[in-house]
């Protein structure tokens, strides 16, 4: 662990990784496979790691957002199938097929294209169709049964020169809200699915794997597990919503760290940080700590957040900066600098849990973790000791 630097670091728990692959994996039936989705950076948990430990763990598929992540996890030696649920430009055809990777087609002129640069190099390109089904998104629109125009446009993609039919999928739009009305949608939306499925088999085209569960359809709708599931936030021991909180018993991997740089004291009238929006009542003690916007740490926390310290709240004080902010330790004892403190999670200082955090900066626990700076270095804890570290500034691991 030589060039890891202590400042501020997401110490990332591989035994929780473990343990939520695993609870996820009781909830299947035994002939479903599993699509890790490892996007984002594994949602910023460092896929460096993150992808073949979940290689090991036994994850069937892999599925990442566009083709430089899917090379990315071919470079840390994963063989298993990959999926990029995104765009690809179709020039890259070659490419995709050079790395055996499979790519969502969402449309017929997109197909064409692929098809075409597919032909132009004399590869196949291996493709899962994308039906949207009401959300919106990509996806060959299909927002109601028997609609044959959208069915006839399928066929002639999965029909088309150097293109392999292997899957077929939706993505569920609300599934992770309670409620009859969004119960009610989701049910929609499978049934658009099968009915198009359905469509297709009568006109001889078929599919290896059928898709639809994200991680809250995994938990919630275990009748619309098909062939795969694609859990995403739930490997990293997050719940997709306050409503699914209790369907599993998940463990988050991560939790943000840092330390205190300075201790002073400050006097009755001192103003704090830019734009001096807190102004100093009574003499209080403060500490610097060195994380700000630049880190991921959100600027709209300023003067309603909190850190742990000590098993205490600590108040954050005045504007965070890009790079440090302020928090009141008055009541706080042996507060020193260089000591170790807890941004979110649960450590030996208490619990902010992700959830909380992200209710307090007004946004969602996939964001949170996604947005962690890549200044911030990611640390690998098994078993209670550090086995590993990624360094994104000086592109070192270990």
């Amino acid at each position: 662990m030589s060039t890891f630097l202590p400042r501020t670091w997401a110490e990332i728990n591989i035994d929780s990784i473990s343990h939520n692959y695993h609870t996820i994996k009781n909830l299947l039936k035994p002939e479903v496979q599993m699509m890790a989705v490892v996007k984002a950076d594994a949602y910023g948990h460092g896929v460096q790691y993150i992808a073949p430990e979940l290689d090991k763990l036994g994850a069937d598929w892999f599925a990442v957002s566009n083709l430089e992540e899917a090379m990315q996890l071919r470079n840390l030696n994963i063989v298993k199938p990959i999926l990029i649920l995104g765009y690809t430009p179709p020039n890259m055809a070659k490419a995709l097929s050079d790395y055996n990777i499979s790519q969502t087609v969402f449309d017929l002129s997109y197909a064409k294209a692929l098809s075409s640069y597919a032909v132009e190099n004399n590869v196949t390109v291996k493709i899962h169709i994308k039906i949207d089904t009401g959300m919106g998104r990509l996806g060959f629109v299909y927002h109601k049964l028997n609609d044959t125009a959208c069915i006839d446009e399928i066929y002639t993609a999965c029909t088309l020169d150097n293109l392999e039919s292997e899957g077929i999928f939706t993505h569920f739009a609300s599934s992770d809200l309670d409620g009859d009305e969004s119960g009610e949608f989701t049910k929609t939306q499978f049934k658009l699915f099968c009915t198009a499925t359905d469509e297709l088999e009568q006109k001889g085209v078929s599919f290896k794997l059928r898709h639809c569960c994200n991680s809250a359809a995994t938990l919630n709708n275990p009748e619309y597990q098909l062939d795969m599931v694609r859990p995403g936030i739930i490997l990293y021991g997050m719940h997709p919503s306050a409503a699914l909180k209790d369907r599993a018993d998940l463990k988050p991997a991560m939790c943000l760290k840092s330390v205190v740089s300075m201790v002073k004291t400050l006097s009755s009238g001192d103003s704090i940080s830019y734009g001096r929006t807190f102004t100093v009542n009574d003499n209080i003690t403060v500490a610097t700590v060195p994380v700000g916007y630049a880190d991921g740490y959100p600027r709209s926390l300023s003067n309603k957040g909190y850190v742990m310290i000590n098993g205490k709240k600590a108040n954050i004080v005045g504007r965070i900066c890009m790079d440090q902010m302020v928090v009141d330790v008055t009541d706080i004892d042996n507060v020193t600098a260089s000591q170790e403190i807890l941004l979110f999670g649960t450590d030996d200082n208490g619990t902010l849990s992700v959830e909380d955090f992200s209710c307090l900066c007004g946004t969602i626990n996939y964001e949170t973790v996604c947005i962690v700076g890549k200044r911030v270095s990611r640390v690998f804890v098994k078993n209670g000791e550090k086995i590993g570290y990624l360094n994104y500034i000086l592109n070192t691991h270990q």
